[in-house]
């Protein structure tokens, strides 16, 4: 891919001060996809080059920045011999963090002096235009020479965000970058403005096609490699001391979870707690503000995996603009051999600060999620299985197939044969797997409760198009009604993706308020592409714009749509 912004300005890559960032949003650009050569090392004695998508012949692609409210109107080309998708991804968390008298050889490895800081972020929530999702759910990819123009608002909405392929395996191959929103002037942060920002996209990396191994019945193997920005070793952010700079941190993974070495953390959106290290899962996010305070060099920059039985490391280098220095120095550890016990208590000291500012000059929390009364409770279960001699994965006993002919099309031209309404048994059968094409239906602005059951060996990970939801409560073995008792009601965080960790369960409280058709899914791309997600459809009878805006005009149509007009 090829992107061309029209705003004026330096790089969007190059790390810079707000009040310049302020002045070059990128509210609208051209991408022109097209194949080029990948190899994440110099050295290639160890390493593949491989066939990759690439944007402005980058990989990763240039980073995007708004502000949260923007109007962004991104025209994808695609010049590669395959139909394609971009969608908007989601993050996880933001946090801030201070450090302080760091005598660690790694900077985000060492001791800080306060309390940390976690904030909330919302994702590209698409409002009211599940149309601009970017997924083959709701949209025709774009064929192989052809264009589309994807029009949407970060309508309250602050955060780091990744834009990726969402077409079959093609996000493995590339066509990744990082989409930064920033807040308003006007909204308060409770900390001084900082001098710069940069982004790490953490992702694994095959020697071998990833599609092949799929489609041949096989699941996918361990990675050979781990990335940051593209390289294992290479990647470096530069900076001045005494300055502080935010790093949006994103996990562009298919498989596995990763570590980020910190130790201890700041004054914070949340309780004060400290820590050593934060586990981040497959498709979540999170920030970090880094004040470069300490003696000028270089410092690691350390992402890790987490409970495989092999271990890989890539790492990064922060960089004093004022040294001349390298690194010295072991890589910094993470946890070690801390295991999902660990991990699940670190991440239920996650929570709201009800008084924080958000994207809207109001506090958060003035809409609270545990005085409204649940209209309805889901249970789903992932689990892995053999259907006519193939690997395929399944939400309840069903293993979704992608039809030719988008689901939000069928359903807004009364298509029929398309998909099946609430075919997915609730809660699971014991029945053998079966393929389908479930959608759940469910009212405008229903309010539920979704228990995600994992009884595999392996965390799995879930994302939620078009919603943020709270979080409220992880578990070890089988979820009964009797452990609401336990569930966090009172300051949870909002978040899109939720991990799972083996042979146990996550709940989660979904105010539906958007209208459309939206992705249930792994955030696990091979479970995806191999059949581990729904779709749902939040409806109400009630025709208007201020619900869903329309079919945009320059919709694509295919399979049994091939012909309709907008």
């Amino acid at each position: 891919m090829i992107l061309t912004a029209t705003s004026p300005g330096p790089s969007p890559t190059a790390p810079s001060p707000l009040s310049e960032l302020r002045s070059r949003w990128i509210t609208n650009a051209a991408l022109v996809q097209g194949f080029g050569l990948l190899s994440p090392k110099k050295k290639l004695t160890c390493w593949l080059v491989v066939q990759g998508i690439l944007i402005d012949g980058q990989f990763p692609g240039p980073r995007l920045d708004c502000v949260t409210n923007d109007n962004i109107i991104i025209n994808v080309i695609n010049q590669i011999d395959e139909p394609l998708l971009l969608t908007w991804y989601l993050p996880f968390f933001s946090s801030l963090l201070r450090p302080q008298h760091c005598s660690s050889v790694a900077c985000l490895a060492c001791d800080l002096d306060s309390d940390e800081e976690v904030m909330c972020r919302n994702g590209i929530k698409q409002r009211k235009n599940s149309w601009q999702d970017g997924v083959l759910g709701t949209n025709c990819p774009i064929p192989p020479k052809g264009n589309f123009t994807y029009k949407f608002q970060t309508k309250d909405q602050i955060g780091s965000f990744t834009y990726f392929p969402s077409t079959g395996m093609q996000r493995a191959a590339g066509g990744f970058g990082a989409f930064n929103v920033y807040s308003r002037p006007r909204i308060p942060v409770p900390y001084a403005p900082p001098a710069g920002d940069f982004s790490l996209l953490v992702g694994d990396w095959y020697k071998t096609s990833h599609k092949q191994t799929l489609d041949s019945g096989c699941p996918l193997p361990f990675p050979d490699g781990l990335l940051i920005n593209g390289a294992e070793k290479t990647s470096s952010f530069a900076g001045d001391q005494g300055l502080s700079q935010p790093s949006f941190l994103h996990e562009i993974l298919l498989r596995w979870s990763r570590n980020r070495p910190l130790k201890k953390g700041v004054t914070s959106f949340r309780e004060d707690n400290d820590y050593d290290s934060l586990d981040v899962h497959v498709g979540q996010s999170l920030s970090v503000l880094v004040t470069l305070d300490q003696v000028p060099g270089d410092y690691y920059i350390v992402a890790s995996t987490r409970f495989t039985s092999k271990f890989l490391v890539a790492t990064g280098v922060l960089h004093y603009s004022n040294s001349n220095s390298g690194l010295a120095g072991p890589v910094p550890e993470g946890p070690g051999k801390a295991g999902f016990h660990w991990s699940m208590l670190q991440a239920r000291t996650f929570r709201w600060n009800l008084t924080a500012s958000a994207a809207r000059p109001n506090p958060q929390g003035s809409y609270h999620y545990a005085s409204i009364t649940r209209s309805r409770s889901v249970d789903l279960a992932n689990s892995a299985a053999v259907i006519s001699g193939k690997q395929r994965y399944a939400v309840n006993g069903v293993s979704f197939v992608v039809p030719d002919t988008p689901l939000k099309l069928a359903d807004n031209f009364n298509i029929t044969s398309v998909f099946t309404w609430d075919s997915i048994p609730i809660p699971t059968s014991a029945a053998p797997a079966v393929l389908g094409t479930p959608v759940l239906r469910f009212n405008l602005h229903d309010f539920i409760e979704v228990i995600f059951h994992n009884a595999e060996n392996t965390t799995q990970t879930w994302h939620l198009d078009g919603h943020d939801f709270w979080v409220v409560g992880y578990g070890s073995g089988k979820w009964t009604p009797d452990l609401r008792k336990r569930y966090n009601l009172i300051d949870a965080i909002t978040r899109h993706t939720v991990q799972v960790y083996p042979s146990g369960w996550s709940a989660i409280f979904v105010s539906l308020d958007n209208e459309g058709m939206w992705n249930l899914r792994s955030a696990m791309w091979g479970r995806q592409y191999m059949g581990q997600q729904l779709y749902i459809r939040v409806w109400t009878s009630e025709k208007s714009y201020s619900n869903e805006y329309g079919i945009p005009h320059n919709a694509l149509f295919c399979g049994k749509a091939a012909g309709l007009h907008a």
